[in-house]
């Protein structure tokens, strides 16, 4: 299994999480590329720990919205999308290569994920800026979205990925931000659910229903309360649940 965590979400002076402790304990690095948060400086800084540590990194890319952290949905031209997803592509894939390594996949960030995966223009622009970039990086989405979906179908790889600490709703998608139940905070249910998807591919939805969840990868987002401490029982117990932790890419 992967342990994937979101990182580089800093900006200029202001840090958010701890990216070095962090990078100690996953995986794969979703590494902010300068639009929804990060700047040039940072994505150096994380591409270089990260590939210190052996640690993957993948290019998180956003909205170009920095005041509301890429969380609002913007209805962009799919042209326009496509060429500003191939951008952060790029400068992640820059920093990366000085770092001595390259960058290993693409997630979308924020309500760029959400949006790409029930809107098919989006997802098509996400899924053309990587074909047309290098197409053998794998993109990492929920499993059985519009965006897996036209992924599949272009012949990209998909990596299914779950949330450890984010609640679900009966239908598979996630719990929207601002509404009850839409974090997991406790750090030992978090290592719980993390475990369960890893053995039984399934998660209990805010209803108590028991929903499949088939992932190959499971995040942590950097900038929960606690994240570190978080990050260190989910590890820790999907090692004693004798699961291997190693890159999907």
């Amino acid at each position: 299994m992967d342990l994937n965590a979101d990182l580089g979400e800093g900006f200029g002076i202001w840090r958010l999480g701890d990216d070095a402790a962090l990078l100690d304990l996953v995986t794969s690095a979703n590494v902010a590329c300068g639009f929804h948060a990060g700047d040039a400086s940072t994505m150096r800084r994380v591409c270089a720990d990260a590939v210190e540590r052996g640690v993957a990194v993948g290019a998180q890319v956003g909205y170009r919205d920095l005041a509301g952290f890429g969380r609002r949905h913007i209805a962009y031209d799919f042209a326009e999308l496509r060429d500003e997803v191939t951008y952060q592509l790029g400068a992640l894939d820059a920093f990366c290569r000085i770092a001595g390594a390259r960058v290993r996949y693409l997630k979308p960030h924020g309500a760029l994920y959400h949006a790409a995966a029930r809107e098919e223009s989006q997802a098509a622009a996400l899924v053309a800026a990587v074909g047309e970039y290098d197409d053998q990086l794998p993109l990492l989405c929920p499993p059985g979205s519009v965006l897996a979906q036209l992924a599949t179908g272009a012949g990209l790889r998909v990596v299914a990925e779950g949330f450890a600490d984010r609640g679900y709703l009966p239908n598979g998608l996630l719990v929207p931000r601002g509404t009850p139940n839409a974090l997991v905070t406790d750090p030992e249910q978090m290592a719980q659910r993390a475990v369960r998807m890893a053995t039984e591919q399934t998660v209990v939805a805010v209803d108590g229903s028991v929903i499949p969840c088939p992932v190959e990868s499971i995040c942590l987002h950097g900038d929960t309360p606690g994240s570190v401490r978080c990050a260190e029982l989910v590890r820790a117990a999907l090692i004693d649940a004798g699961i291997p932790l190693t890159p999907f890419a």
